[in-house]
């Protein structure tokens, strides 16, 4: 039944590519997202035995990203749900213009030349490479963004496995991903957010393949999926880079042979990134944005300006302003927008996602428990990674929308606490199942034996045991 939903869906994407949309944009977007999507699939199959699974759970996805954003396409959405999409088209399309020597924009060049400027240009040249390739489409653009967001299913499911070694743990995850509206929302779009996820959960995971054995492979992955957040969100590069040394310097083994190839892992990719030019713009943005009142500059602007700003008056600049703002930011961080303060349609929609997370809450409480007590050393890039992230954005944040979308960087991780803390809770569940059908067998077995004081005195017999079926049927 569901393959046939799957089939129906990609048929409803093709005649709404093809005839509901410019054949110019439609058609190329679809060509090029059907050749990327066998590739991303003949890949993860071949790294899982639930094969299917994998398939399912990637063309469910890619079918959810796709339908959305041909709709925001249709309907022109675009500043609607995420305006910066637009401004990653022009610009991309402008720096296309400038590598062919049309035309050049002088602050666009000197934004993305100079480090200060802070901008995310990994976006800029994505986008203008597909345009040099393609021709400016946007769809087909935002298409690539929708496989990418669709293939976090199954790379969160790998993630997941090697963790917890569960396959219940990893299907929740990868399933989890693959239809939560948020994930939807901002990788079924021309924007950097679901590039970015995917990214966190690809380093994630070579990680965890490198602590078992070494990979060229996995190496390689690794520097580009830190190169690629780097170029996209600077700040995350260095939680993530974090996180990542710190579990080659920990390590899920202490023998020597583990130990020289954890050493020889962070010598070549620190090596990588310096040769490719990562320290030195590292550390450029890291003296420029990594102190208070840079902080406070962009806590304020968020707040101020957009109508969902919370906490416009907290000063973060200093140490304490910047302690005491941690609890509310992350109050907001985890649970808005908040239903009863919903003022607009952007926000109305996402009430019942938001109370879905919620009620979900609790078991990725019980995760986190579960994780820490039985798989610390495994899982430890994504809790310290998670943890800083959390943190960071507790203290950055200023208003409902950019937190509910930046979130989802965080949200990839947690709801494979929410898989563990859901199969604890089942298997909980079930255990006391057992041992109250334990003890009632046991009191039975006791009472088939036992005989009141009256029967006693009379000399009769106790409960008599229970007939056996076919010797209820023998004596009728």
């Amino acid at each position: 039944m569901l393959n046939r939903f799957l089939l129906l869906g990609c048929l409803l994407l093709v005649a709404l590519g093809i005839f509901a949309i410019p054949t110019a944009e439609g058609v190329p977007a679809l060509l090029f997202t059907g050749v990327l999507s066998l590739v991303a699939v003949l890949i993860f199959r071949k790294f899982t035995p639930e094969k299917e699974f994998i398939t399912t759970v990637f063309l469910t996805g890619l079918i959810l990203r796709m339908g959305f954003g041909m709709m925001i396409h249709i309907f022109e959405l675009r500043p609607f749900f995420g305006g910066d999409s637009l401004a990653y088209d022009a610009r991309g399309w402008a720096l296309v213009e400038s590598w062919l020597g049309i035309s050049s924009d002088p602050y666009l060049m000197m934004t993305m030349a100079n480090p200060e400027g802070g901008a995310g240009y990994g976006m800029y040249y994505l986008t203008a490479v597909l345009y040099v390739v393609f021709g400016r489409n946007i769809l087909l653009a935002q298409s690539f963004c929708a496989v990418i967001g669709a293939a976090t299913a199954p790379m969160i499911y790998f993630c997941a496995k090697r963790i917890f070694g569960n396959f219940k743990v990893a299907r929740f995850s990868a399933l989890s991903i693959a239809i939560f509206p948020s994930f939807i929302i901002w990788s079924g779009q021309l924007l950097k957010d679901g590039l970015i996820i995917f990214l966190l959960v690809a380093a994630m995971t070579m990680v965890l393949q490198l602590q078992e054995r070494f990979s060229y492979a996995a190496v390689a992955f690794l520097i580009f999926s830190l190169i690629g957040i780097l170029s996209l969100r600077f700040y995350v590069f260095y939680m993530v880079f974090v996180a990542v040394v710190g579990s080659f310097v920990i390590g899920t083994s202490a023998s020597n042979k583990s130990i020289g190839r954890r050493a020889a892992i962070l010598c070549v990719v620190g090596f990588a990134l310096m040769y490719l030019g990562v320290g030195r713009t590292a550390d450029v943005e890291l003296r420029v944005f990594g102190n208070l009142d840079r902080i406070q500059s962009s806590r304020s602007d968020l707040s101020r300006v957009a109508e969902t700003g919370f906490n416009e008056e907290t000063d973060v600049s200093t140490t304490e302003g910047a302690l005491t703002a941690i609890p509310t930011g992350f109050m907001y961080l985890m649970l808005a927008p908040f239903p009863w303060a919903a003022s607009n349609l952007r926000q109305a929609i996402t009430i019942p996602e938001v109370l879905a997370w919620w009620a979900m809450l609790p078991f990725a409480v019980m995760g986190l428990i579960y994780t820490v007590k039985n798989k610390l050393r495994s899982a430890f890039p994504v809790l310290i990674f998670s943890l800083l992230l959390t943190v960071a954005y507790s203290l950055l944040q200023g208003n409902v929308g950019t937190a509910y979308r930046q979130r989802t960087q965080i949200q990839v991780f947690l709801f494979m606490m929410i898989g563990v803390g859901w199969t604890v809770y089942r298997e909980k569940k079930e255990n006391m199942r057992l041992r109250r059908s334990a003890a009632q067998r046991h009191i039975d077995e006791q009472l088939r034996g036992y005989r009141s004081p009256k029967q006693v005195a009379d000399n009769t017999p106790g409960i008599p045991e229970p007939k056996m079926p076919e010797m209820i049927e023998r004596q009728s």
